[in-house]
C-alpha cells in the first residue's frame, strides 16, 4: 500500500491555514478601523502600522493589497530560497501538473512563427471529439486574433484552458485550405502524465523517465513497472534528469518498491518539527531488480530524496552529475483568498544522515538560482575534478563514503557533452528555427511519411536525406548566415535535434525520446553496468582489492607489451 504519512499532515495544514487566515484578518481589521497611528513596540505592529500610515497619509493613492502581494515574496526571501508566496491566480496553474490533470481543450501545441500549431491532439480529449487534427493552426480564439508577437506560451495556455464544460470557439486553418473554420470545443479534463515515457531499451532492460513527483506518480509507476515486467524487463533504468521534485510522499512510496524492509528512506527535522522517519515496509515487488538511476544538475528535492535513498542503502548505482541540492521541507499554508504560503519548517536528511541542501545567503537569491550556470563556468559539468563538496563525510549501508552539503554526487560521473555546441547551433535553437523547420518539413511530408509504421523506419529514411544541409539552406533564407565550419562541428547535434523533432511531430514525444536515448552516454553506461552485473555497489575493501587487481593486470600487460616492443626492435 502507498505510504501516506505525508497526507497525515493534511488536517494540521488545514488547521494552520484557518488559524492564519483568522489571525491575519482580525489583525488587519483592528488596525485599519483605527483613526490614528498607534505606537507599539512589536515588529508585527510596525508592519501593520506602516501599511496604515501609507494608506492614510501617502502622497498618492496606493493599492494596499497590491503592495502586500509584492512585499510578501521579498520578506520570505530573508528566510531561505524555498519559502515562497504564490498569489491566488498562480496557485491553480502551479498545482495542475502535480494534481495530474487540468481543464482544457486537449491539444499539445507549439508557437512557431507567431502561430500556435497543434503538434498532437490528445487522444480521447475534447478537441479530438470535434475533429481537430495534428498540424492545424489556431488563428482565433472566441473570435479574437490569436496570431502575432503578443502570443506566448503563457498567454495561449490561459486562453485555451478554462472551467470544465465551458465552451471555447477556435478558429482553425488547416493545411491546404485558405478559409478559417470554426470549431466549438467543450473544455474537459485533460490528463497530465508525470511519467512521460516508459519503454524497453534492450531485450531485458526497462526504462522509466519521471518528469515530476505528483499525486498520481506512484500509480503511474506501478502501471509502468507491471507493463515492463510483462515485456521481459529484468533490470531498470529510472531517469530523474530534469525532474525538479514535487510531493515527498511520491518519492518515498517509489523508493519503498525497491528497498528491503526496515531501511531508512528519509527523515525530516526542524526547530518546531519533531524528527519524523520514513522507512521501507519490505513489501516492494522490485527489491532485487538491478537498478540504475540517472540524475543531473536539475534533479532536485524529491528526486534527491529517491536518489539518496538508493545510494545510501547501496541499492543501485547513481549515474550522471551532481544534483541541484534542495534539502528543505515546505509546509503549504493556504489563505482565505486562495493564495498560498509555502513555509520551510524542516530539513530532510538522507539515510546516512546528510542534509543535501546546498549553501545559500539569506536575502540573496541571485547566485542561488544561477548556481547551475556558475557550475558550468567552473567546469563542474564537464569535469569531476572541478567539483569541491564542502560537506562532512557520511557512510552508506556498506560503509562507502558520501558527502553532505550540496546535492547527491553520483557514483559514476558522466560529463555534459558540450563539444558540438557552437554559436551557430545556439542561434538556430534559441530563435526556434530548428523547431520551425522540423514542423514544416514534417507537415509537408505528413501523407508521404504515413507509410513508415515505426519511428525507427522513419529515422533510417531521414538519415539519408541530408536534413542538416536542408535546414541550413532554409535558415539562410530566413536570415541565419550559413557557416559551414560551425555546421560541420555541430552536425550530429543538429541532426539529432531535427530528427527527434520530426519524429515527435509525426509519431509522439515518447518515440522522439527513444531516438535520442540511442545517442545518450548515460544510457550507454547504464546498459554496460547492467550487462556486466555491476548495479550493486561493493564495500570499500572489495573496491580497493578490485582496483589493485586492475592495476596489477594493467602493469603486467603494459610490461609485456613493452618487452615485446623492445624485442621487435
Amino acid at each position: 500500500m502507498a505510504n501516506n504519512k505525508f497526507r497525515n499532515y493534511t488536517p494540521l495544514i488545514i488547521g494552520v491555514s484557518l488559524a492564519a487566515g483568522i489571525l491575519v484578518g482580525s489583525f488587519y481589521a483592528s488596525h485599519f478601523r483605527s483613526n490614528r497611528l498607534s505606537i507599539a513596540n512589536s515588529t508585527n505592529s510596525k508592519i501593520n502600522d506602516m501599511l496604515f500610515a501609507v494608506e492614510d497619509r501617502y502622497v498618492d493613492t496606493v493599492d494596499i493589497n497590491d503592495l502586500v502581494e509584492k512585499s510578501l515574496p521579498k520578506i520570505l526571501l530573508e528566510l531561505d530560497p524555498h519559502s515562497t508566496y504564490t498569489s491566488a491566480k498562480e496557485v491553480e496553474a502551479e498545482m495542475q501538473d502535480l494534481k495530474g490533470e487540468f481543464s482544457g481543450v486537449g491539444v499539445i501545441f507549439s508557437i512557431l512563427k507567431d502561430t500556435a500549431r497543434i503538434i498532437h491532439v490528445v487522444e480521447g480529449g475534447p478537441s479530438e471529439d470535434v475533429g481537430l487534427m495534428d498540424g492545424d493552426r489556431i488563428v482565433k480564439v472566441d473570435g479574437k486574433p490569436f496570431v502575432g508577437d503578443f502570443l506566448t506560451d503563457e498567454y495561449a495556455m490561459k486562453k485555451l484552458r478554462g472551467p470544465n464544460q465551458s465552451v471555447v470557439k477556435l478558429g482553425i486553418i488547416r493545411k491546404g485550405a485558405k478559409d478559417v473554420r470554426t470549431f466549438e470545443v467543450v473544455r474537459g479534463a485533460v490528463p497530465v502524465k508525470t511519467i512521460d515515457i516508459y519503454s524497453m531499451i534492450d531485450k531485458t532492460t526497462g526504462y522509466i523517465r519521471i518528469n515530476t513527483f505528483g499525486e498520481r506518480t506512484y500509480e503511474e509507476l506501478l502501471v509502468a513497472l507491471a507493463e515492463l515486467r510483462s515485456q521481459g524487463a529484468r533490470a531498470l533504468v529510472i531517469d530523474l534528469r530534469g525532474n525538479g521534485g514535487g510531493y515527498m510522499d511520491a518519492a518515498i512510496n517509489i523508493a519503498n518498491q525497491f528497498l528491503p524492509g526496515k531501511r531508512m528512506i528519509v527523515y525530516t527535522e526542524g526547530r518546531k518539527s519533531e524528527r519524523t522517519e520514513y522507512r521501507s515496509d519490505g513489501r516492494g515487488d522490485y527489491q532485487g531488480t538491478p537498478l540504475v538511476v540517472l540524475v543531473d544538475e536539475t534533479s532536485a528535492s524529491s528526486s534527491e530524496i529517491f536518489a539518496a535513498a538508493i545510494q545510501d542503502n547501496d541499492r543501485g548505482i547513481i549515474i550522471g552529475r551532481r544534483t541541484f541540492g534542495k534539502g528543505l521541507v515546505q509546509e503549504p499554508i493556504q489563505f482565505p483568498d486562495g493564495s498560498l504560503l509555502k513555509l520551510t519548517i524542516a530539513r530532510y536528511y538522507s539515510p546516512s544522515g546528510r542534509c543535501l541542501q546546498k549553501p545559500y545567503v539569506k536575502g540573496d537569491a541571485k547566485d542561488y538560482m544561477n548556481d547551475i550556470f556558475l557550475r558550468y563556468q567552473k567546469g563542474e559539468l564537464s569535469s569531476q575534478d572541478s567539483i569541491h563538496l564542502s560537506g562532512k563525510k557520511y557512510s552508506t549501508h556498506l560503509g562507502r563514503t558520501v558527502f553532505g552539503g550540496g546535492g547527491v554526487m553520483p557514483d559514476i560521473f558522466i560529463p555534459a557533452d558540450t563539444t558540438d555546441i557552437t554559436s551557430y547551433y545556439m542561434e538556430a535553437a534559441s530563435s526556434r528555427r530548428l523547431a520551425e523547420f522540423a514542423f514544416d518539413y514534417a507537415d509537408n511530408h505528413r501523407e508521404e511519411f504515413k507509410k513508415y509504421k515505426t519511428w525507427e523506419e522513419l529515422a533510417a529514411y531521414l538519415k539519408k536525406q541530408n536534413i542538416v544541409d536542408k535546414f541550413a539552406s532554409y535558415a539562410e533564407r530566413d536570415g541565419l548566415k550559413r557557416r559551414n565550419l560551425l555546421i560541420r562541428k555541430s552536425q550530429t547535434l543538429l541532426e539529432n535535434n531535427l530528427l527527434s523533432s520530426i519524429i515527435d511531430y509525426l509519431f509522439d514525444a515518447q518515440s522522439a525520446s527513444l531516438y535520442l536515448l540511442k545517442h545518450d552516454t548515460c544510457i550507454t553506461k547504464a546498459l554496460e553496468l547492467i550487462r556486466n552485473k555491476q548495479t550493486v555497489p561493493q564495500p570499500p575493501e572489495k573496491q580497493e582489492k578490485d582496483l589493485a587487481k586492475q592495476k596489477i593486470s594493467y602493469s603486467s600487460h603494459h610490461y609485456i607489451k613493452k618487452i615485446d616492443y623492445l624485442c621487435r626492435r
